[in-house]
């Protein structure tokens, strides 16, 4: 649970504002969005490796 104090005079859009980065951070949302359905673990593998490949052809395509 997260748990946000609210300080001396501060608004509260401010607080909110606060809260809903440290919710972000914790990744909750995400987890959940990816357990609404199942990946068998190699298409998952292939993602990851799919992802990397990309990523170091756009890397390597600056360098040049």
């Amino acid at each position: 649970m997260i748990i946000i104090r609210l300080k001396d005079g501060e608004p509260l859009d401010k607080a909110l504002r606060r809260y809903k980065k440290k919710f972000e951070k914790t990744g909750v949302l995400k987890e959940v969005r990816g357990r609404m359905y199942y990946r068998k673990p190699s298409v998952e593998r292939k993602e990851v490796m799919k992802k990397a490949v990309a990523r170091q052809r756009y890397f390597e395509a600056e360098e040049v």
